[in-house]
């Protein structure tokens, strides 16, 4: 037999008060006591008070739930650590807030995929966060488009809340860091084009510019963010040059290792022959032997704003700013960046 399920009727008579205080007690109105609605509160929660999700969409037209719609086209799903991290964060700071998270369905080859609006709108979300995903894809501007509450994580859209990561300064730290270390032959290996490579590029040439440095076209490649494979090749490329870079920016920590192993399997020393820098400052950067140089991001700040953001968008609809966040992350020296004396 199923338990009885708790009424505010039941709440009342075992705090000897009116259903309606009860009621402005658990919705946390201002006119009864704080001391009153802890007790009530705590009397509900020691009974087994749980409002109904359905009931309380009814009434305030809300759900409590937040959608996340997270496609990783690389397939390294929540493995990925920097969106790990960043969606834990988020989901903690929705948690703290009352709000539960629920990932809508990204597998399109499934058979009874709906749209990502229509799967919103089934499940009756009251805001989504938009992170790591192809930005182009038409589902993914339809939603953009709604009425629905949206935040986008490293991307920025007009009219949309985003929360970024400030990769025009990361580029610029670890460029004028190799630059200080006495490097003049700089390679990079930037991910796909997309608004974060874009922000990277760009500053990735701006700095070297303003630092006096010739960035020659053969020094500059292309391979897919934690791609190790793709990174493993473009290294190889690099390191068969006649006039060869001194040190080589990888796209992100965990492509790295693809890079790294091509030096290694050359006979090459890091950083004794050749200089490495990562991107991300995921945890395993500080466990390769030498320790990679990278840029830390700040993932707590970038889920925990983009909860407070979507939250704020949700129940302060008329009062919150449209606005971008940007998020700095720090640069961290590790062991694999040598110092050329010229």
């Amino acid at each position: 037999m199923g338990r009885k399920m708790v009424s505010l009727k039941d709440i009342s008579v075992a705090c000897g008060v009116s259903i309606a205080t009860v009621s402005k007690a658990l919705n946390d109105h201002n006119d009864i006591g704080q001391e009153t609605k802890i007790h009530i509160r705590q009397v509900a929660e020691k009974m087994g008070y749980f409002p109904n999700s359905a009931a309380l969409a009814l009434k305030t037209n809300r759900t409590n739930n937040l959608g996340v719609l997270f496609v990783d086209e690389a397939r390294s799903g929540l493995t990925h650590d920097f969106y790990a991290h960043v969606l834990d964060s988020f989901k903690r700071a929705a948690e703290n807030k009352g709000f539960d998270i629920t990932f809508i369905n990204s597998n399109k080859k499934r058979e009874n995929w709906m749209s990502y609006m229509a799967h919103a709108r089934y499940r009756g979300f009251d805001g989504i966060v938009i992170a790591c995903v192809n930005f182009e894809d038409p589902d993914v501007d339809e939603l953009i488009k709604g009425n629905i509450p949206v935040v986008t994580i490293d991307h920025v859209f007009n009219n949309r809340i985003a929360i970024v990561s400030d990769n025009i300064k990361g580029m610029r730290d670890i460029m004028e860091y190799v630059y200080k270390m006495g490097h003049r032959k700089i390679a990079y290996i930037h991910g796909m084009m997309s608004s974060v490579t874009n922000a990277r590029l760009s500053s990735f040439y701006k700095t070297a510019e303003e630092l006096g440095i010739h960035i020659p076209e053969e020094y500059v490649k292309e391979a897919a963010y934690r791609d190790t494979d793709a990174t493993y090749l473009r290294t190889k490329e690099l390191l068969e040059l006649k006039d060869r870079p001194t040190c080589i920016l990888f796209p992100d920590d965990f492509a790295s290792i693809g890079g790294i192993n091509a030096i290694r399997e050359k006979g090459m020393r890091i950083p004794e022959d050749i200089s490495v820098v990562g991107y991300d400052g995921i945890p395993i950067a500080s466990k390769l032997v030498p320790r990679l140089t990278t840029i830390e991001q700040d993932t707590e700040s970038l889920g925990r704003l983009a909860a407070c953001k979507l939250i704020d968008l949700v129940t302060r609809p008329k009062t919150t700013l449209i606005e971008q966040t940007i998020v700095e992350g720090k640069l961290f020296i590790g062991d694999s960046v040598a110092k050329i004396e010229s």
